[in-house]
């Protein structure tokens, strides 16, 4: 369709970018992938496909700088972020007269697992608050998922088959009005390699006055955990806290601040001495005695709109 462009980030996506691609084929007008230097096949993959252009990393960038990459190598006022393990199901139509509306920055499609059924909780979120981020590193949104305070986040009372505004639809399928990509300065490449960039991303754009669209017309089916999938485990966790605390640096007042670095630091704790108990080594010890010297400095240092960087070990 005339005036998309799509922006496919890839890492070792080999076996999932194929039907991607062959789905947006003839529904886009250009089509980039950014590949954050993958060593399985996805490159050759990608180059069989004639009418994707493809931007190699020598190395991972992370998805909002492989992001911002994609989006300026494209002249389109609108651009679908698409993950490479979603597949377009019907056409995009419903997504961009949502984001010619004034006012509009962005517009979101219904996500759909490998069963056909919604994916309830992911597909579309309410801003995270102070409280939300600490019933999650505090483990009570996994023990207790039907509390008050996880079901306003994840949206457990949101009926997805209505059209809606909504705050925080997933990155995985997501139209940006390009005017809004612009006015917020794009997505902040200091979330590495994954996680909160576009949380981030949509609450700045929400706080510059553009609003975001819920359009279930439109269509992907998701595998899902795809980019999870590829980060090395023994990092995982402290990439997804660093992030945490970074989105949390950004956006909350110094009490709100205070509480998630401290929850972070109860819950570390509490998931170090798990760990040892049951795996019956010292690993947990190493990555979660980092979360909790990054937590503590953020604890004592941080300053609303001052984030600072991401750690070194995130960047690897």
């Amino acid at each position: 369709m005339k005036d998309i462009g799509a922006v496919i980030v890839t890492h070792n996506s080999e076996g999932e970018v194929g039907a991607c691609l062959a789905s947006v084929a003839g529904r886009v007008e250009k089509v980039i992938v950014v590949d954050n230097a993958s060593s399985d096949g996805t490159i050759e993959e990608v180059r069989n496909q004639s009418t994707a252009t493809l931007i190699a990393n020598d190395d991972n960038r992370g998805f909002a700088a492989a992001v911002n990459q994609g989006i300026r190598a494209l002249d389109t006022p609108y651009i679908l972020l698409l993950n490479p393990d979603a597949v377009l199901e019907t056409g995009l139509g419903e997504l961009v007269e949502a984001c010619e509306e004034p006012a509009v920055g962005a517009a979101a499609g219904r996500l759909t697992g490998l069963n056909g059924q919604p994916q309830v909780g992911f597909s579309v979120r309410r801003f995270p608050s102070a409280l939300t981020l600490c019933f999650e590193v505090l483990g009570l949104n996994r023990v207790w998922r039907r509390n008050p305070v996880n079901r306003r986040y994840r949206c457990l009372d949101f009926d997805l088959e209505h059209p809606a505004e909504v705050e925080q639809p997933a990155g995985a399928f997501l139209m940006l009005r390009r005017e809004a990509w612009q006015g917020v300065e794009g997505l902040d490449e200091g979330f590495r390699p994954v996680w909160f960039e576009d949380v981030d991303l949509l609450k700045r754009m929400h706080d510059a006055g553009f609003g975001v669209r819920y359009r279930p017309g439109a269509v992907a089916r998701h595998r899902g955990a795809h980019s999870v999938s590829k980060v090395p485990g023994k990092f995982r966790e402290f990439y997804w806290y660093a992030n945490l605390l970074r989105y949390s640096s950004k956006h909350f007042h110094s009490t709100g601040r205070l509480a998630v670095s401290a929850a972070v630091m109860a819950g570390c704790v509490l998931r170090m001495v798990h760990g040892v108990i049951g795996e019956l080594n010292l690993d947990p010890v190493a990555v979660y005695g980092r979360v909790i010297g990054f937590a503590c400095v953020r604890l004592v240092s941080g300053r609303k709109g001052e984030a600072g960087a991401t750690p070194a070990l995130a960047r690897r």
